[in-house]
């Protein structure tokens, strides 16, 4: 009996753990913030009235506004967006654009530690300074040293443009200015969005 017992125990445990291991599986994964910012575009443009307004400029959306850009590395960066997510971190987001006339991996933007050598070329080197409070925010990593930031797959080609994001701590509220730095690249200074 006590042998049927155990079997049975450890098939509990082993379902509830595997159980457990998809639930935060999907949970990373998700977000879908895609679908929803697309939904939010297309709601907020059928709610808006033809015909009124043809004497305003229409607004450029969120992903198109310059926050900051910065040239170095053989690159433009542009930051079009840092905002406060819900769990208290801060996404940062632009575009890069290759300018070197050859192609550009990335490399140099990964960062100097052991850790991060396992990202490739990516956004992990990057940090934000919070210089009021004197803080440095690095770029958030898994459980396996992988930072949450764009990896450079491949390299861009010359003249090439891809979106990046990555994920920081997010500093106090209250705190509305920071510098992104990455690789060589010039400080840039940025203002975060309040949250809704």
């Amino acid at each position: 009996m006590r042998i049927r017992r155990s079997t049975r125990s450890r098939g509990v445990m082993a379902a509830a753990a595997i159980s457990t291991g998809m639930v935060l599986a999907v949970a990373g994964c998700g977000g879908g913030d895609d679908e929803g910012d697309s939904d939010k575009s297309s709601k907020s443009s059928a709610s808006t009235p033809q015909g009124s307004g043809k004497d305003k400029e229409p607004e450029k959306p969120a992903e198109e506004q310059v926050l900051a850009e910065a040239k170095g590395d053989g690159v433009t960066l542009v930051i079009n967006a840092a905002a406060r997510d819900e769990g208290g971190f801060l996404t940062v987001s632009g575009k890069v654009t290759n300018t070197s006339g050859g192609l550009w991996t990335g490399g140099q933007w990964r960062g100097d530690e052991k850790e991060l050598q396992k990202n490739g070329g990516s956004v992990a080197g990057a940090s934000l300074v919070d210089g009021q409070g004197k803080k440095r925010y690095l770029v958030l990593r898994d459980t396996s040293g992988r930072c949450l930031c764009t990896k450079f797959e491949g390299g861009l080609d010359s003249g090439q443009t891809v979106d990046w994001f990555a994920q920081f701590p997010a500093p106090p509220e209250g705190t509305d200015k920071v510098t992104f730095q990455v690789g060589s690249m010039p400080p840039a200074p940025i203002e975060i969005a309040q949250g809704e």
